[in-house]
Formats: structure tokens, C-alpha cells, sequence
């Protein structure tokens, strides 16, 4: 298994994180009907659905690029859920942390990585494994087209 290092980080539940919102924004063909609307959102409320098992992790390592995760990127992880196949969990395997997404295979589960170049890690019977929490959202900083 490729070294990964993650950074887990508390989010601060008390403090309100809001960004003002002026409006939708399509992806598409704008409406020139669409209403001029004002308001605000606030981060932790949208994105910590579960606050005393919620943490945040930094993304080191390029081991999910191929999903668009990429190194310095920010993870939203909550330890409550019950994992599900196709998951994209943070995993604690054999005294390491692992980003990968859940595949149970027949009676066997395996981690699958977001990069082609790195193998499947199939979980045997014996290892120190759990899955540490399944990621909710991904925040990532955009580059400036140049």
C-alpha cells in the first residue's frame, strides 16, 4: 500500500461560517426570468450534518486524482455512517490511513484507489482494518484559467 499521510482537523460547530449567496447559478443557458434572490448560507450547517463525529482531513497524496481529489484538497468525514459499497471512506489499515472507496466483492472487501496506476488492496483475514468515517464532501481550491 502507497504511504498516504491525512490530516484531521475539527470543524468549530460554535462559530457560524456564512458566505452571502446572490442567487443561483446555472451551469447552462442563463434564464432572464431568474429572480435576483439574497441570503446566506452557513458552511457548518450545510455541510456537518453530524457535528460530534465530524472532522475534516487534508488530502495528501494523489492516490484518487483520477476522481477528481487532488493533494491539498479538503475532505468532510463523518464517523457515523454505516459504510456502503462504493463509498469513498477514510480506512485505517494495518497502522495507516487510506483514502479509497469501498468494494465488497462476495464475502471479501477491497479498497480501490481513484488512480489506475495503483492496485487494489484486497482486506485479509487477520488485518488491523477499519473503515475511520465515509467522506460527505470534498471542498477543493480551483485554479485560475490563465
Amino acid at each position: 500500500m502507497e504511504k498516504q499521510k491525512i490530516e484531521f482537523f475539527e470543524p468549530d460547530i460554535e462559530s457560524s461560517v456564512s458566505i452571502e449567496l446572490s442567487g443561483e447559478v446555472h451551469a447552462g443557458f442563463p434564464s432572464p426570468a431568474q429572480d435576483y434572490t439574497e441570503g446566506s448560507i452557513d458552511l457548518n450547517k450545510e455541510l456537518v450534518r453530524h457535528p460530534a463525529s465530524t472532522f475534516y482531513a487534508r488530502v495528501v497524496g494523489n492516490s484518487m486524482i483520477d476522481e477528481g481529489i487532488d493533494q491539498g484538497d479538503i475532505l468532510v468525514v463523518d464517523k457515523s455512517l454505516d459504510p456502503q459499497n462504493g463509498d469513498m471512506a477514510v480506512c485505517y489499515v494495518d497502522n495507516e490511513f487510506a483514502l479509497k472507496f469501498i468494494d465488497k466483492r462476495d464475502d471479501k472487501i477491497f479498497l480501490v484507489s481513484g488512480n489506475k496506476n495503483y492496485p487494489d488492496i484486497e482486506i485479509l483475514p487477520g488485518s488491523d482494518f477499519v473503515v475511520w468515517g465515509v467522506v460527505t464532501y470534498t471542498i477543493k481550491k480551483r485554479n485560475r484559467r490563465v
